[in-house]
């Protein structure tokens, strides 16, 4: 898997100070991304053991809330393989920090309806995020008032509560995620 960028220090994709990491690769290409660079699986540098490494300490001061994975699309099959070993290591060493993942595929039509059916990858990743922001950005519906994503089809989803339910729940900011 390759990487575009690391930011040590974001505020924009997800509550509080956060680090993200934006993977390369993506078949959406939806209209007018933000990102289009990263829809090319070999853009950007190779993410190795060092990157994990240096995500782990950029996430360990106290005042640092969690990991924001954006791309690209982090669920494209060969980027979740990537982004394992760095989410056991979130999950072991950093129990207390949040996990949010932007990803342009359907929670129930793509996630779990198929992947987590085909993929144990899918399963094992979708088991370490916190929050999931959904949908594909969709430029007609582009909305700059809302918090945390770009259009109004995209659902801020509790992951954990939503796999426990059964039904889609969505993520009320109360301030501890």
């Amino acid at each position: 898997m390759n990487y575009a960028d690391i930011k040590m220090i974001d505020v924009a994709n997800g509550p509080g100070i956060r680090v993200s990491l934006f993977v390369s690769g993506c078949t959406h290409h939806c209209k007018n991304c933000f990102n289009p660079e990263t829809w090319d699986f070999n853009f950007g540098e190779p993410f190795t053991e060092k990157q994990i490494d240096d995500i782990l300490e950029y996430l360990s001061p106290s005042h640092i809330k969690g990991l924001s994975l954006l791309g690209g699309e982090p669920f494209e099959y060969s980027n979740q393989q990537g982004l394992l070993p760095l989410l056991r290591r979130v999950r072991e060493e950093l129990p207390e920090k949040t996990i949010w993942c932007y990803t342009g595929y359907d929670f129930e039509k793509d996630i779990k309806a198929k992947m987590m059916l085909n993929w144990e990858e899918t399963r094992e990743m979708i088991s370490y995020i916190d929050i999931l922001v959904d949908g594909k950005f969709i430029e007609e519906l582009k909305n700059l008032s809302l918090r945390f994503r770009g259009s109004s089809n995209q659902r801020i989803i509790d992951v954990k509560k939503s796999l426990e339910s059964g039904e889609v729940i969505l993520w009320e900011e109360k301030g501890t995620i």
